[in-house]
């Protein structure tokens, strides 16, 4: 038997019973996306806010629109560059032999003239 302190009837995120305690429920409205893929995201939101006309699609990730026979195209997904590919984009091998060699002689110097190899 209860003792009377469990809370009976509620879950997590209900409703209370009496909106008098915490105001009246936002009014919403359901807004559906699809995506270049097909798949349809719903998504609530308050009948007071503008809707945005595109939306990350939940599934894959690419951009969804509320027009299910006219989808936003997909993006261009640009490749990972590393710090190296950004280097070499400004600068050629040439370049790259000449620092190299003026590093090490700088080296050099500052070690007194002894060579690292």
């Amino acid at each position: 038997m209860s003792n009377g302190h469990a809370i009976r009837g509620t879950r997590i995120g209900a409703i209370p019973g009496l909106h008098s305690e915490r105001g009246e429920p936002v009014a919403r409205q359901s807004v559906k996306y699809w995506c270049a893929n097909g798949h349809e995201t719903v998504l609530p939101f308050a009948l007071y806010v503008e809707v945005p006309q595109e939306w990350d699609c939940t599934c894959c990730g690419w951009p969804a629109g509320p027009d299910q026979d006219n989808p936003p195209e997909r993006r261009t997904v640009k490749p990972y560059k590393t710090h190296l590919n950004y280097v070499r984009e400004r600068r050629s091998e040439e370049e790259a032999e000449d620092l190299l060699a003026e590093a090490l002689a700088a080296r050099a110097a500052a070690r007194g003239g002894r060579s690292l190899f």
